[in-house]
């Protein structure tokens, strides 16, 4: 009989307390534990068809409360969070821990690579649609999935998810997959730079504006070894339009609460290795400066 993992979320935001709420109720998960900086009582997420789930994983708010190492940590924070996020790594993380990261952007394991072995790191690409209107309490917008690397961290991980909506699967060609989710992010911009909801996409020259953003993703993600489709700029504006025209990304609702942006990993990451691999990318330089300044202010 497989034994069952213990799984210890950091960041219970939209996603990780989706994703704990999730697991929570999985048949490979003997417990759930929460980190995070304030405490609240249970999970509740509302799903897309009017049902919802409710969890009650054990809720810590220090990293001196933690009883001992865990199999899986799930780190859910922003990108920009890494250092502050990884102070709770030493005393989850045992001889046999993995560390999932569920961050946006492609630089995964170069962000927690200076707090735990490489080795240990599992990438995750991660697009569960979900807001958080207070603490444990959230709208999970569409089902979601989850993607890792082929191999047996991966698959194993993926396993925990069999019990839930999310559709957890592994690829043998991650970077790929990577890419392709960074350019569905780094289109998301366009709606922190103007403040406005997903229905922003039917203004003039906004679809045109976030096809030219993704063309240059997928110029930079060609050049580091993704294989992209021409098709990538339609899709992610057909996703747009199809979309609720009142969702809202998580870097337009950051903006809207005057909290910090992750415009560094959906969009600086594209202008930086553009920069490297000599590639023009003046769409995406622009949204990241812009954003960087709204931020300062």
């Amino acid at each position: 009989m497989t034994s069952k993992s213990s799984v210890a979320v950091v960041g219970p935001g939209a996603i990780g307390g989706t994703v704990a709420a999730w697991l929570s109720h999985s048949r490979g998960v003997a417990e759930v534990t929460v980190c995070a900086r304030t405490p609240f009582q249970g999970l509740v997420i509302e799903l897309p068809d009017g049902g919802r789930v409710e969890a009650t994983p054990r809720v810590i708010t220090a990293p001196g409360q933690v009883t001992g190492p865990v199999d899986w940590v799930v780190v859910a924070t922003k990108a920009y969070d890494a250092a502050d996020a990884a102070q709770w790594l030493s005393p989850l993380v045992g001889d046999r821990t993995h560390v999932a990261v569920f961050q946006n952007g492609v630089e995964h394991v170069e962000r927690f690579s200076p707090f735990v072995e490489a080795r240990r790191i599992l990438p995750v690409i991660v697009d569960i649609p979900a807001e958080r209107s207070a603490p444990g309490r959230i709208q999970q917008r569409r089902e979601g999935t989850v993607v890792v690397p082929a191999g047996d961290a991966g698959e194993a991980f993926a396993a925990l998810f069999a019990d839930s909506v999310i559709a957890a699967s592994a690829t043998g060609d991650f970077t790929t997959a990577a890419w392709t989710k960074l350019a569905l992010n780094c289109a998301g911009a366009v709606n922190a730079l103007t403040g406005l909801p997903g229905g922003v996409v039917r203004a003039d020259g906004m679809a045109e504006l976030m096809r030219g953003m993704v063309r240059e993703c997928v110029q930079v993600g060609r050049a580091v070894g993704a294989d992209l489709g021409d098709h990538l700029p339609d899709w992610v504006v057909e996703r747009a339009m199809t979309s609720p025209a009142d969702s809202v990304n998580s870097l337009l609702a950051d903006r809207l609460a005057g909290r910090r942006m992750e415009w560094d990993a959906r969009n600086g990451v594209i202008a930086r290795l553009g920069r490297v691999h000599a590639i023009p990318t003046p769409l995406n330089a622009m949204a990241a400066t812009v954003l960087s300044a709204i931020e300062r202010g």
